[in-house]
């Protein structure tokens, strides 16, 4: 299990990029942290997701 947000996810093997599309996020308007780092964009796709990482999603949001 992948702890994503708070919450186990059967995530394992998975990329992140992946992942991100089929859970619904616009990667353009995100910040991920994969076990406590702050992953490049560009990282996303060879980044594949093990039981036990930890990852943080966080969306930006406009406003006025």
């Amino acid at each position: 299990m992948v702890r994503i947000n708070g919450e186990d996810k059967a995530a394992a093997g998975k990329s992140l990029c992946d992942y991100l599309q089929e859970a619904g996020y616009d990667s353009r308007a995100i910040a991920v942290e994969y076990n406590e780092i702050i992953l490049p964009k560009q990282d996303y796709e060879r980044t594949v997701l093990q039981d036990g990482d930890v990852v943080e999603i966080v969306c930006f949001m406009g406003g006025g």
